[in-house]
């Protein structure tokens, strides 16, 4: 069997004839001699499928993977068990596309799973309405940010707590580079790892326009967002929560019930499983009276003119539906069948179900800080944290290449991000980890460093 080849010698021959060419080359004869001569690419000949899928798999055979390793990253992207039948639903031919149609009405299965996915964000996030998905968390948080300042035209600070993560507030800056009567402003963390609360009431003033802050914060602590709201409201600014770990609100106050205005969130933790950078997929909701300057799409339901139910595009303020310059945002389409995948997982989770794991993330994050704890690993922080905490091990830090090669992946080290945490690592821990890779795990951070071993030797 040979390898697959597009157009035979009598296609190309047909073309060209038709086109009054003689040859391949002549097609490009107006390119520069030297420049067609540095273009060649070296291919080797073709392979038949078994040998390309014998070569391919010895490829990845090179690659160490994550299967055997005890890998404690989170920083934005959390594994957990997605059920089988996820992805089983996804492959139905009634999903093949799911693009969002410019004639909406007629794809009411699309619209259908849009307003679940709504109903489903609006209730995570415990506010009143919620579009049809956002790229991500990260965008979604600086599209909170735009439509605050549709909201409040006026005032031009913007407070970010520095303990967002630093992808949301790189985002943000990126959204807000070319808009020059805006300024942002951070705001430090304070020592137990949340937000300081009084250093923004000393900044607050008149010409706030809002305070964004993590929840959970990049560090996993779990802030107090209603103190905030409280006085962030009181100098008439918004609130805007950012959550990209979704599991947390299935045990904590909700975002809505705390007092934010906007709340996003990343929803991979809802079904997506945790790749090389994506994908993700934006939870975005906010209250019934904000709703026209909310960007994206709103699936809406109604009845037809025989009096059955049906779905709609009830709202659509994007550049391509006829807003043009009027337009709340300029997104091309939603993570549909990211967003389908959110919805089939929390369908099958149900509010029970959800709760039961968030419960049971809980509990084993902190089995693992206090045996970390007990082995002598500092944990610098000590407010509340839902399945993401920080220890401090410089020794481990130091050595977290070498441990990652031998199959410990001991979180993320914050020295990359936050110079003043040198030495803490980052650490998650979900259902997916066993008590055998946590053994792992405290056994590495406790481990004392290689300088003290060699001297005791």
């Amino acid at each position: 069997m040979s390898g697959y080849n597009p157009h035979t010698a009598e296609d190309i021959a047909a073309m060209l004839a038709a086109i009054g060419v003689g040859s391949i080359d002549d097609l490009f004869a107006h390119v520069p001699a030297t420049l067609r001569a540095r273009a060649a690419i070296a291919l080797p000949e073709g392979l038949t499928e078994p040998e390309l899928c014998r070569h391919v798999s010895a490829l990845a055979a090179r690659n160490p993977t994550a299967s055997g390793a005890a890998a404690f990253l989170g920083a934005g992207a959390y594994p957990h068990w997605v059920p089988a039948v996820v992805d089983q639903i996804l492959l139905r031919s009634e999903f093949a596309t799911a693009y969002t149609p410019y004639q909406p009405e007629v794809s009411q299965g699309t619209l259908q799973a849009t307003f679940e996915f709504q109903t489903f964000a609006a209730l995570v996030l415990g506010l009143e309405v919620a579009n049809a998905s956002m790229y991500d968390g990260a965008s979604a948080t600086a599209e909170a940010v735009l439509m605050a300042r549709r909201l409040l035209p006026g005032r031009r600070v913007i407070w970010l707590a520095r303990a967002l993560h630093p992808h949301y507030r790189a985002t943000v800056a990126t959204y807000l580079r070319g808009l020059g009567d805006l300024e942002v402003r951070e705001l430090p963390f304070a020592a137990d790892g949340r937000t300081d609360l009084e250093a923004l009431r000393a900044g607050l003033g008149a010409d706030t326009l809002c305070l964004v802050l993590g929840y959970p914060n990049v560090f996993g602590m779990v802030e107090d967002v209603a103190l905030f709201a409280d006085a962030v409201h009181a100098v008439g600014g918004l609130v805007i929560t950012a959550t990209a770990e979704p599991l947390a609100l299935a045990l904590v106050r909700s975002p809505g019930a705390s007092g934010a205005d906007i709340a996003v969130a990343e929803g991979q933790s809802f079904g997506l499983p945790v790749c090389y950078g994506g994908p993700g997929v934006g939870l975005f909701a906010t209250r019934e009276r904000f709703v026209r300057s909310m960007p994206g799409r709103l699936v809406g339901e109604t009845v037809d003119a025989h009096g059955r139910r049906g779905y709609v595009l009830t709202l659509a303020t994007r550049e391509q539906h006829i807003r043009r310059e009027r337009a709340t945002s300029n997104i091309c389409t939603n993570q549909g069948l990211c967003a389908l995948a959110v919805t089939v997982y929390l369908s099958l989770l149900g509010r029970h179900g959800l709760a039961s794991l968030a419960l049971a993330n809980y509990r084993a994050a902190h089995v693992a800080a206090a045996r970390l704890e007990a082995a002598g690993v500092a944990l610098p922080f000590n407010a509340p944290f839902f399945n993401e905490f920080v220890v401090r091990a410089p020794a481990a830090a130091r050595a977290w290449e070498a441990l990652a090669r031998d199959g410990v992946v001991a979180g993320f080290p914050l020295g990359r991000w936050y110079p003043e945490l040198e030495g803490g690592l980052l650490l998650c821990v979900t259902e997916t980890h066993t008590p055998e890779q946590v053994d792992r795990l405290v056994e590495a951070l406790a481990a004392p460093a290689p300088a003290a071993r060699a001297a005791g030797g």
